[in-house]
């Protein structure tokens, strides 16, 4: 039998384990990637509809997992590596199937994810040297335009008069020059790393 100590520490870890609520949501997001990709396999304004919605939500659960996982105490070393491939597999799968369809520039789309994976390789270096691995300032702001860009390029059609794909446009040109500048700014804060 377990004491109250015991059942203490167990529920603690399961709190911080596999399928604890923040990496549910990680996995959630995940699941929706499939969803989002046979959605824009056939384009209409119900399925681009449908397709945002499921984005946004996912977005959402991005901002939703780091909050729990930080408010209880439940950051895990499989949320810490899961949340940014999700992130990145979000991001990544949306801009492909955007650029399938001609709706964004695929070399804007090559630009965006280069840098992606560049800046994974970056913070590959940066962990190996115990160095803080939090996200800039500009890192946010980039997040913040490549989903307020995804969203109406997702939508594509007009709805209620509104031309959304003009809209997801001037934001994917904000979203390509935070893109190349946080990217450049992570190279030239940690470019001591690289030397060594």
């Amino acid at each position: 039998m377990m004491n109250a100590s015991t059942r203490k520490e167990t529920a603690l870890a399961d709190k911080s384990g596999i399928l604890s609520p923040p990496n549910r949501l990680t996995l959630l997001r995940i699941i929706a990637i499939p969803g989002i990709i046979i959605l824009l396999h056939f384009p209409g304004k119900m399925t681009t509809l449908i397709a945002a919605i499921l984005f946004s939500i996912a977005a959402i659960t991005d901002w939703l997992d780091g909050y729990w996982a930080r408010r209880y105490g439940m950051v895990s070393n499989l949320g810490k590596v899961m949340d940014p491939v999700a992130d990145k597999l979000l991001m990544s799968s949306s801009f492909i199937m955007l650029t399938y369809h001609g709706w964004v520039p695929a070399w804007v789309v090559c630009a965006i994810i280069g840098r992606e994976l560049a800046v994974t390789g970056l913070r590959n270096v940066i962990a190996e040297k115990g160095e803080d691995l939090s996200a800039s300032m500009l890192g946010k702001y980039k997040t913040g335009f490549q989903i307020a860009a995804i969203i109406p390029l997702l939508l594509h059609f007009p709805y209620l008069g509104i031309r959304f794909h003009a809209i997801g446009t001037v934001f994917l040109w904000l979203a390509l020059f935070f893109t190349i500048w946080s990217g450049a700014d992570y190279f030239i804060r940690f470019r001591k790393l690289l030397r060594g």
